[in-house]
């Protein structure tokens, strides 16, 4: 497991960002020279922080802190763990080898939610690690390698100034020319790296590295029943419908991306695991233009021996145009197990019969299973535990509508 940085790099690289959180917070620009008065606003937001470590220590993660002993009440910049302009010029310009460990947890907590014991558990910022080794002997091999050939250009062009100078000005300038190149692709390559990095960590992409056991119970074929159709407006007869989904679920680098085979439309989408067990889930319908159309977010813990999984997801009743409204609801999840291959069966005979969508499963062990997705009365589904999971209780709308939902008092 990699170290983090210490000392003068990681303050200096901590501070730097901090100074860009805060302007995209505040607005307000801070001028990076002596002026310690110019840091003064930023040292005021990181003291917030660092005078409430003492009593965050174990929430935040961060080391412990003794409380402040004088009991008169001080304001800024006199109390016991105030961070002022003057530290963080000097931290910034690299006079500071080991930095107050308040400052740093202030940072960490300004900037990650975490202090730096926590984030050292489980760091999300590539650029405030140590590199390996193993990588400081590549980017050495490298430069030396980019020296080497500069040296052996420049010495061949001059053999060749000797014969034909003007030939040789002309090499030595596509030599400049490859150079920069080679530097603007690296440092764009840098930058783009940089970025992906920022990006994970704002959107907390791939927060939690899955274990080989919860790819495995995460990966496969599902049966996910859901009360969606007991939601739509438009069907009169609307009440105890639910309909089921086939679900097959991949693993990729780190998440998975599934398809959702439903009676009317099929849903694409991803998963990812959150934390031990916990998976987040989001989806789209699948269209041909690839726009974003009624995206449904799901949660659902898989730290649980119940052959059923619950998951509550903000969808929508998947109604025609306006009645197309966000509702909360409770799907139930099922796996019927792993490998082989799906196919959806168009424009045959038993699509007609049935008026459902046909689905066929390839099973590893060469079998074939069949399924017939439409909507269909709750109380005749063949999982009977599911019911009082799927029922009108489990739906809430957005937006409060009396006689929406058809509950059996009202039906009668």
């Amino acid at each position: 497991m990699k170290k983090i940085k210490s000392g003068k790099e990681e303050i200096i690289y901590l501070l730097t960002k901090a100074i860009e959180q805060f302007k995209v917070e505040t607005g307000q620009e801070i001028i990076l020279n002596t002026n310690r008065k110019n840091y003064e606003a930023l040292a005021i937001r990181l003291s917030e922080i660092s005078n409430q470590l003492p009593f965050n220590a174990n929430e935040w993660g961060t080391e412990n802190y003794t409380p402040e002993l004088n009991k008169k009440e001080q304001q800024y910049p006199y109390r016991k763990y105030d961070i002022t302009g003057g530290q963080i010029k000097d931290a910034l310009s690299g006079i500071v080898a080991n930095p107050r460990p308040f400052l740093v947890d202030a940072c960490y907590v300004y900037l990650f939610g975490v202090g730096r014991k926590a984030f050292e558990l489980q760091p999300f910022d590539d650029n405030l690690l140590e590199k390996s080794s193993e990588e400081r002997q590549t980017d050495h091999v490298i430069q030396s390698e980019g020296i080497q050939k500069l040296h052996e250009q420049i010495a061949f062009l001059g053999h060749q100034n000797k014969k034909n100078s003007q030939k040789a000005r002309a090499l030595l300038v596509v030599s400049v020319i490859l150079g920069c190149s080679l530097f603007t692709l690296y440092y764009l390559l840098n930058k783009r790296l940089s970025n992906w990095n920022t990006l994970k960590a704002d959107m907390s992409i791939l927060p939690y590295e899955p274990t080989k056991a919860e790819i495995d119970s995460l990966e496969g074929i599902w049966l996910c029943y859901t009360g969606s159709p007991q939601a739509r407006v438009s069907d009169p007869n609307r009440y105890h419908k639910v309909v089921p989904n086939l679900v097959e679920i991949k693993y990729k680098d780190g998440y998975f991306t599934f398809d959702r085979y439903g009676a009317s439309f099929d849903h694409v989408g991803y998963m990812q695991f959150e934390s031990p067990g916990i998976v987040s889930v989001y989806s789209r319908i699948k269209n041909a233009t690839g726009k974003i159309e009624s995206p449904r977010h799901s949660l659902f813990n898989l730290n649980n021996n119940s052959k059923y999984i619950t998951a509550i997801s903000a969808s929508w009743n998947f109604d025609v145009d306006e009645k197309n409204k966000i509702i909360g609801i409770r799907e139930v999840y099922k796996k019927l197990g792993k490998g082989g291959k799906i196919e959806e069966i168009l424009n045959e005979v038993e699509n007609a019969s049935c008026q459902c969508k046909v689905i066929r499963w390839y099973q590893p062990n060469n079998g074939v299973r069949k399924f017939y997705l439409k909507n269909e009365l709750l109380d005749s589904i063949a999982f009977k535990e599911m019911i009082p999971l799927i029922n009108e209780k489990s739906i809430l709308l957005s937006e409060p509508q009396k006689g929406l939902i058809i509950s059996k008092d009202t039906s009668k």
